[in-house]
């Protein structure tokens, strides 16, 4: 029987393993100082990552500005895909929004990216507006999504 994944806070030493998991995942990853600088210099920022049998396959992103949380970015590796890693590792986050005192937790979603969207929704996140050519990789519109904690 395999281990349980565990989710826990992102630390200094996750960065590369998370920068591969973002290059795998984005068409305009961020970069390694702007994971670094996430981590060490912006309070409002918490970031965790999954881990299966001792393999960072996932990890996500959270601002907290007073009682509204944003979901910055979730990844998982496109090996471990499949697998409810990225649900977990979003309820683990959801919890920590709560517990921080968050009323409201929204994010951004591709318009074409409907696993996501499904993910989202058995969260209770319900599409709340548009934004028109949000991403700058395809000028793809984005869903702003949101839930009430």
């Amino acid at each position: 029987m395999s281990a349980q994944p565990i989710v826990r806070q992102m630390q200094l030493a996750d960065i590369p393993a998370a920068y591969t998991i973002e290059t795998a995942s984005f068409a305009t990853p961020w970069t390694i100082d702007i994971f670094e600088r996430e981590i060490t210099e912006n309070t409002f920022a918490s970031y965790f990552v999954i881990e299966k049998e001792g393999v960072i396959a996932g990890y996500c992103g959270m601002w907290l500005v007073i009682d509204e949380a944003q979901i910055t970015n979730i990844a998982i590796l496109p090996s471990y895909r499949g697998k409810k890693l990225g649900e977990k590792l979003f309820a683990h986050v959801m919890e920590q929004a709560i517990l921080a005192g968050a009323y409201r937790l929204s994010l951004e979603v591709r318009v074409s990216n409907l696993p996501a969207q499904h993910l989202y929704r058995k969260f209770g996140l319900v599409p709340g507006g548009i934004r028109k050519n949000y991403y700058t990789d395809n000028q793809e519109d984005a869903i702003v999504m949101w839930v009430n904690l």
